[in-house]
């Protein structure tokens, strides 16, 4: 049996990577069922100040289809962590490491521990991120 009933993370994938797919793969190693929150296009604009490449509907489909997720719900709220604690009933939410120790999920921990959810830092994937692809194809287009 696995450490975790009900395991939660949240992201933008867009651009879907490698680094997506180890934290999605990690996490459900973890737990027996996996909710992966997707960022609306507009909680992405107005927290990111980004537009997304690819759009909420195409982000959410990729992820639908990923075998270690078995729920994918849209993220609303990127800052309200404890709603979206209580509302799926999750046991642990899953964060990529590279958060760890900051003041935002310091906080965040402080508030999920005391409804008895734990927070797991997983390993971030250091060679690859949806910014460096960014700068890429930036790069590519100036060349061309």
């Amino acid at each position: 049996m696995k450490k975790y009933r009900i395991g939660y993370t949240a992201g933008v994938y867009d651009m879907f990577h490698v680094g997506h797919l180890n934290v999605l793969m990690n996490a459900k190693a973890l737990c027996e069922h996996l909710i992966v929150a997707v960022s609306t296009d507009e909680v992405v604009e107005a927290n990111k100040h980004k537009t997304p490449v690819i759009r909420y509907e195409d982000r959410k489909r990729i992820v639908e289809a990923i075998r270690y997720v078995d729920e994918v719900v849209p993220q609303t709220d990127y800052q309200d962590k404890l709603s979206a604690a209580k509302r799926y009933g999750i046991d642990v939410m899953f964060v990529g490491d590279d958060w760890k120790g900051t003041e935002k999920w310091n906080r965040i921990e402080e508030q999920l521990r005391e409804i008895g959810v734990d927070v797991v830092y997983l390993p971030y994937t250091h060679s690859i991120s949806s910014s460096m692809l960014r700068e890429i194809l930036a790069k590519q287009e100036k060349r061309s």
